[in-house]
């Protein structure tokens, strides 16, 4: 049971409704129950959405596939379903099983770097920073540390608020995960 429910729409001011109306035109993506919860505060919406542009600089700078396998290492060490959940989705419908990963060692130390962060709240120790460091640039550590920063706050704000997670997402929960 959520603590806050999402914002139902005859309770949505104008400015979160063409807030919704923006974000899901852009995007192209839905009004998920986070979304509106966010609802309720239309700037903490504002700001949470600024995770779709940096989202787009990680799969930029990573390639969808690993930009996404990164963002679920990340909830998955926060412990966050709903997150968590929302990522399982899209490595099963590309194709993977998230219980069995094929990744390279490069790919391991990014992943590891990642969850590394949630789990350790930003005090990732030498011996795990430096494999990543040396395969990217000084912007490059920047965008995927402000985007695990990111994906933390998301995934704090969805524990906090026991954020439902959406119905589509359901057939995605892993076995030690329920609804």
């Amino acid at each position: 049971m959520p603590r806050i429910s999402p914002l139902e729409t005859r309770e949505q001011s104008t400015e979160i409704k063409i807030a919704f109306i923006q974000h899901k035109t852009v995007y192209n993506s839905r009004i998920t129950n986070m979304k509106a919860t966010l609802g309720h505060s239309p700037v903490a919406f504002n700001v949470y959405m600024q995770w779709y542009p940096l989202f787009e600089e990680v799969k930029r700078l990573l390639g969808s596939r690993l930009a996404t396998l990164y963002a679920w290492s990340v909830s998955e060490a926060s412990d966050c379903p709903l997150c968590s959940t929302y990522f399982r989705k899209s490595i099963i419908e590309s194709g993977e099983n998230p219980e069995d990963l094929v990744v390279t060692d490069e790919e391991q130390q990014l992943l590891t770097f990642g969850a590394a962060i949630a789990q350790q709240r930003g005090f990732v120790p030498d011996d795990l920073y430096n494999p990543v460091r040396t395969n990217y640039s000084d912007e490059e550590i920047v965008v995927l540390t402000a985007f695990a920063g990111i994906m933390i706050a998301t995934n704090i704000f969805n524990n906090v608020i026991h954020t439902e997670i959406d119905d589509y997402l359901t057939p995605y929960l892993s076995q030690h995960q329920t609804v």
